[in-house]
């Protein structure tokens, strides 16, 4: 196990910038997700960790040694791919042994590490079969399997969920968080998705256009949103985010909409442009609150979105009692002051 240290790391694909300078400190042990759009730059600086993209500016360093010019072999990580990266003509036992018969491991080692990686993974009845033979949550867990019997200082995954369907990724989700507490090993994780993010991380770097956003734990992120991109990006249903300005002492979105109260310790000049966000889980809903005309109802089982206009904005709430509303009705919901937020007009930085 190691730390890693991300300073001030850059890429350039010729002129074009893809990396503006990102910095990450990674304890030991920790499960750290980064997570963003496609195109942000999280799958190029897990490369740049692994060592299979050239750093164009900065430093990054694993166990307190600088890697910069160190060969991904010589790194002592293990990277699972998103398409799994198996060789099809070796038996799931040769392919997680591959790595090891490479270093000229003595036989009993390999048979060692391997069964035991079977044994974790619940591969055991499954070493004699070829990848063509196995599911994709197979597949899956002989990658995880060829990279735990290297016993690297750091594992790296690329997306590694995004092939299988929606149910096998619940399920991978939690046996991959499982195997990071058995293991203890210092994990970088990369995703698109935002539940996987909310789900398996001890800490979350939120990606965007090559920065980074944000970094915290998974609830300090939900609850502290550091801008309005975090704010929209982490959450489902997403945030609701109205642009407005603010006055006498209320919000007032664009288009006319009923006054929404200003969240606690919220700090706007008078007349400022500022979007405020409330949470669909963050209404209630109330006689005395704001008039919101029902545009979708979406019934789930545990609870009722509901969908509807404030002014020019759209509105969800996200509420656990079964409620009859149609659309074209009007109903009327309250935030909670100290769960709303207010965003800066102009930087989108988040005002209270």
């Amino acid at each position: 196990m190691a730390t890693v240290d991300i300073r001030d790391v850059r890429k350039n694909f010729g002129s074009t910038a893809i990396l503006h300078g990102v910095s990450v400190g990674i304890e030991d042990g920790e499960f750290v997700v980064l997570v963003g759009p496609s195109g942000c730059g999280k799958s190029t600086l897990l490369r740049m960790i692994a060592g299979l993209e050239n750093i164009s500016g900065g430093e990054v360093s694993i166990g307190g040694r600088v890697v910069n010019n160190v060969a991904p072999k010589d790194r002592d990580i293990a990277m699972v791919f998103q398409n799994y990266a198996l060789y099809p003509h070796m038996t799931v036992r040769d392919n997680m042994a591959f790595s090891m018969k490479l270093a000229k491991a003595p036989a009993e080692v390999i048979e060692r590490e391997v069964t035991r990686a079977a044994r974790i993974l619940g591969l055991d009845k499954l070493l004699d079969r070829y990848p063509r033979q196995l599911s994709g949550g197979q597949r899956q867990r002989v990658a995880m399997g060829r990279a735990i019997v290297r016993h690297p200082q750091v594992f790296l995954f690329d997306e590694p969920l995004s092939n299988l369907d929606a149910k096998l990724r619940v399920q991978m989700r939690a046996e991959i968080k499982d195997l990071h507490q058995r293991l203890k090993t210092t994990t970088i994780y990369v995703t698109h998705d935002q539940i996987e993010a909310m789900t398996m991380a001890d800490k979350i770097v939120v990606m965007h256009g090559g920065h980074v956003e944000q970094i915290g734990a998974p609830l300090e992120l939900y609850d502290r949103p550091a801008n309005l991109f975090v704010a929209g990006f982490i959450g489902s249903p997403a945030m609701n985010l109205m642009p407005g300005t603010v006055r006498g002492g209320a919000f007032h979105p664009d288009g006319g909409g009923a006054p929404w109260p200003l969240p606690t310790g919220a700090s706007a000049a008078e007349g400022s442009r500022a979007t405020y966000g409330v949470r669909p889980e963050h209404l209630r809903l109330d006689g005395a609150g704001v008039p919101i005309t029902v545009t979708l109802v979406e019934p789930t089982g545990s609870e009722t979105q509901v969908t509807g206009r404030s002014g020019e904005a759209s509105v969800v709430g996200a509420f656990r009692e079964r409620i009859s509303a149609r659309v074209g009705e009007t109903i009327h919901v309250m935030p909670d002051p100290a769960l709303a937020h207010l965003f800066h007009g102009e930087t989108g930085q988040r005002l209270n």
